[in-house]
């Protein structure tokens, strides 16, 4: 088994939810193959090339009154010369302020990679929950957002001791 390859495809999984999570587009773009394919949401959205991938993902989370956090784990990665397979364990959650709901779930992703040049890159990727469930953030008595990346630069307002 390939372990530098292992390593630096999980660290480009990881780079991939931390831009993801910080809006960081440009940064997310260069995760992907210029031809590279998606199928979020179990397939009910699909994608082809790179450009339209960074596009559905700045108009679905694009604004800073959508606050994610992906995370992936439990990797099983086999590396087969210049191409690679991955399935990964995922939580997230998403806060739409503006919606006034919180999102989250669970599922698996199914990557593919390939090295570019002495980088690896996603090549496809997908993803199929075992669980999705949405709940109001109205009326949820105390319930209010602390800090924001964005709003507070992602300081808490909480009281110090």
């Amino acid at each position: 088994m390939d372990l530098q390859a292992v390593d630096l495809i999980k660290r480009l999984k990881y780079r991939y939810l931390r831009c993801l999570d910080q809006k960081r587009w440009d940064d997310i773009a260069g995760c992907f193959t210029e031809d590279a394919t998606a199928a979020y949401g179990g397939g009910a959205y699909t994608f082809e090339g790179r450009d339209d991938i960074v596009a559905f993902l700045v108009r679905n989370l694009g604004r800073v009154t959508v606050l994610t956090s992906h995370r992936c784990h439990h990797p099983e990665i086999d590396v087969h010369a210049e191409r690679a397979r991955g399935v990964w364990a995922f939580d997230d959650v998403v806060i739409d302020t503006d919606f006034n709901v919180t999102v989250s779930g669970a599922g698996f992703y199914t990557d593919e990679y390939a090295l570019d040049g002495d980088q690896w890159r996603i090549s496809h990727t997908g993803y199929r929950r075992t669980y999705e469930q949405i709940g109001a953030r109205e009326g949820v008595e105390g319930l209010r957002l602390s800090a924001s990346w964005w709003a507070t630069d992602g300081r808490s307002d909480l009281p110090a001791e």
